[in-house]
């Protein structure tokens, strides 16, 4: 028992940190947290005890931890701040300032199918040109608040 509470402890912090890093509207959602971390716990003691390689048991866990968690609404408005609006703000208002456009580009993303594969399409290129006019129509409005 006291190894699986590590585990679950081992997956329960990676996924906090992907969380905290890409997928902040989810940081504090505990319920989804505790399910898979422990989803990825169980997964991963499963396929031990089947036999599996360590390298195997990691996977596995890891596809479960993190399925359709790999692209990121965040992300991309980040990655968008930093390449067209980082010479209007200094460095550490950027992350601050992705966090307050999260929601002012909620419905940008609404008209993108967001699949794990969507920033190695061409589609990617149309909703980085969306999001950027959307955040430069705010600025426009508001200021750099």
């Amino acid at each position: 028992m006291d190894t699986q509470q590590k585990d679950l402890s081992y997956f329960r912090l990676r996924l906090q940190e992907l969380l905290h890093t890409s997928f902040p509207e989810k940081a504090y959602d505990n319920k989804f947290i505790e399910q898979r971390s422990s989803w990825a716990a169980n997964a991963y003691e499963g396929a031990f005890r089947s036999g599996n390689s360590i390298d195997q048991c990691d996977e596995i866990a890891n596809y479960i931890l993190f399925e359709d968690l790999h692209f990121s609404r965040f992300d991309t408005v980040f990655q968008v701040i930093c390449n067209e609006f980082d010479t209007i703000m200094a460095d550490e208002e950027l992350r601050p300032f992705a966090l307050k456009m999260l929601p002012v580009c909620s419905p940008v993303f609404e008209g993108y199918e967001l699949t794990d594969d969507l920033a190695y399409g061409t589609e990617y290129n149309l909703l980085y040109t969306e999001l950027t006019g959307t955040i430069a129509i705010w600025i426009e409005e508001h200021g750099l608040q």
